[in-house]
């Protein structure tokens, strides 16, 4: 069986985007005789679009990646003794957090009582979280639900660590994970100066990759 040709190779592409940008250009100018070419430029740019995104994705995630990662990490970054964490598009603060060696992206409220995770992030840190004689009740924005408490031995956060974290889980949080005020308390100081959550530990610890 013979191999398979790309639909488009470099040395193919440089010339199609070069026609591309000067039909673009040309689109500009509003002149009767061009505008038929326009529009015919404009559906090839969709074509090459789609073709990029399907028959050559491969080649170029890694690109696009090496783009976008530095975007991700400069929303969380240890800045001296000080991690800070930059609002994020839909107003809050989201944490690269290791619970128990479990990665996890958590939501900083400071209007959450005390630090709460989801049940499937309580089944992959192995935590214990009986249902206790007493439920405990947890008062959401859609009501007060019933939880079960349990502890965490290990949070990381940057240069912060934090052990024995108390916290609760429920159903009813769906997959959102909260780092609450019990986890805010233990630390020297935090603060939010425009779009940035400052967190500053007691003991600053060597950092890891969260």
């Amino acid at each position: 069986m013979s191999p398979v040709t790309p639909l488009l190779n470099d040395t193919a592409i440089l010339p199609l985007l070069l026609a591309l940008i000067v039909l673009s250009i040309v689109g500009w100018i509003r002149v009767p005789i061009v505008a038929g070419l326009a529009r015919l430029g404009s559906l090839a740019v969709v074509a090459l679009v789609l073709i990029l995104v399907t028959g050559q994705r491969d080649r170029f995630e890694p690109y696009i990646g090496r783009l976008l990662a530095p975007l991700e990490r400069d929303a969380q970054a240890v800045v001296g003794e000080e991690v800070r964490l930059q609002m994020s598009p839909d107003g809050h603060f989201w944490a690269n957090v290791r619970l128990d060696g479990v990665e996890r992206r958590m939501l900083v409220d400071s209007g959450a009582t005390i630090t709460a995770i989801s049940d499937r992030t309580a089944r992959e840190i192995g935590l214990d979280a009986a249902p206790s004689p007493i439920p405990v009740l947890i008062r959401t924005a859609n009501g007060t639900v019933a939880a079960r408490s349990g502890r965490v031995d290990e949070l990381r956060l940057g240069n912060i660590k934090a052990g024995g974290l108390g916290v609760v889980v429920s159903p009813a949080f769906g997959d959102v994970d909260v780092l609450g005020m019990n986890f805010l308390s233990k630390l020297k100081s935090w603060r939010v100066e425009g779009r940035t959550l400052i967190l500053t530990p007691n003991h600053p610890q060597p950092v890891t990759d969260a």
